[in-house]
C-alpha cells in the first residue's frame, strides 16, 4: 500500500513499480486470511458462549430426566405428572471438550392455562434460535399430532432425535416414516437408567468437532462486530479485484484498498489513513 501511495503522489521518485499482477497476488493472500478469520467465528462463538442446545418434546417425554442424566445431578424436577416444567432451565455442561448451553424447555402441547401457554411459546422460540435441537419422544406411544409439530420444528435444523423409555414396552418404532423423513441421527435411550447417554455425547462430539482448533496458534473471532467488519473487508477485497480487472487507474485502486484497511483499522482501533501517510514520509523522507 505504501508503494502505491508513493507512486501516485510522488511519481518523480524512483519507487519500484507495483504491477496489477502483484496487487492481485497480495489481495488474494489477504482475502484467504480474512476468510479463515471469518470462518473461525462459528468456533469462536462456541468457545465463548457454548452451543445453544434446546431439549424439546411433549410433556412427560423425558426432557427433564435427560437434562439430569447429562448433568449427572437432579437439576430439574421429575414427576409422573405432565407439564411439570413451565419455564426454561438453563445449565452449562462440557462434553468431551465441547461446551453446551443446555436448555430444558416446557413440554410442547395444547396449553391448558395461560402460564403454560407462555412457556410453550418460549419453547418454540428457543428451538428456532438454537444451534442444536435434541428432540425427545416417548417410545411407549405412537406419534401424535403434537409430535409431528415438534418434528416440523427441527426440519432444516441441526438436530438429534431421541426415543426415550427403552426400559418400558416399545410401541414407537425407529423406522416410523415421520422419523425417517428427518435428516437427524436417531438414538434410543433410557434417560431414567442412563442408557444411550454416552452414544448421545459421542454424536454431539462428531457434530461439533473442536479438536481441529489449535487455540495456541490460531486467532479465533468471538466478537460479532469484528466478524461483520471482516465480512465487509472481504467484500471490499472483491471490489478491489474487480477494479483491477477492469483496468482502472492506480489512484482508484488505492481508494478501494484504503477501504479494506479502514475496515480492519476499525477492529484494531488504528487510524489507517494517517498511518499510511506518516509511513510514506518516514520511509522516503518526502517533503510536504
Amino acid at each position: 500500500m505504501i508503494g502505491i501511495e508513493v507512486a501516485i503522489d510522488y511519481p518523480e521518485y524512483d519507487v519500484e513499480e507495483i504491477t496489477n499482477k502483484q496487487i492481485l497476488e497480495m489481495l488474494n493472500k489477504v482475502e484467504q486470511k480474512l476468510q479463515t478469520l471469518e470462518k473461525s467465528f462459528d468456533n469462536g462463538k462456541i468457545i465463548k458462549e457454548g452451543i445453544k442446545t434446546a431439549i424439546i418434546g411433549k410433556p412427560n417425554a423425558g426432557k427433564s430426566s435427560l437434562l439430569n442424566a447429562i448433568l449427572k445431578e437432579d437439576r430439574a424436577i421429575v414427576t409422573q405428572y405432565a407439564g411439570t416444567t413451565r419455564d426454561t432451565i438453563e445449565e452449562f455442561v462440557n462434553i468431551n471438550g465441547i461446551p453446551l448451553k443446555l436448555i430444558d424447555t416446557a413440554g410442547i402441547r395444547q396449553a391448558k392455562d395461560e402460564v403454560e401457554k407462555i412457556g410453550i411459546a418460549k419453547s418454540r422460540e428457543i428451538a428456532k434460535e438454537a444451534d442444536l435441537i435434541i428432540a425427545i419422544f416417548d417410545i411407549t406411544q405412537e406419534l401424535t399430532q403434537e409430535d409431528i409439530e415438534i418434528l416440523e420444528l427441527i426440519k432444516d435444523k441441526k438436530s438429534i432425535i431421541l426415543l426415550n423409555k427403552t426400559d418400558l414396552k416399545t410401541v414407537l418404532q425407529e423406522k416410523d416414516k415421520n422419523l425417517q423423513k428427518q435428516n437427524s441421527k436417531i438414538i434410543k435411550i433410557s434417560a431414567l437408567n442412563n442408557e444411550g447417554i454416552v452414544e448421545l455425547q459421542e454424536e454431539i462430539t462428531k457434530m461439533f468437532n473442536l479438536n481441529q482448533i489449535n487455540l495456541d496458534n490460531e486467532i479465533i473471532i468471538t466478537n460479532i462486530r469484528h466478524k461483520n467488519l471482516i465480512t465487509k473487508a472481504i467484500e471490499n477485497v472483491k471490489k478491489t479485484k474487480e477494479t483491477i480487472n477492469q483496468k482502472m487507474p492506480l489512484d482508484i485502486i488505492a481508494i478501494f484498498i484504503k477501504d479494506i484497511l479502514e475496515d480492519l483499522g476499525n477492529i484494531t482501533g488504528e487510524i489507517i489513513s494517517e498511518d499510511i501517510i506518516n509511513e510514506i514520509f518516514a520511509k522516503f523522507c518526502l517533503g510536504k
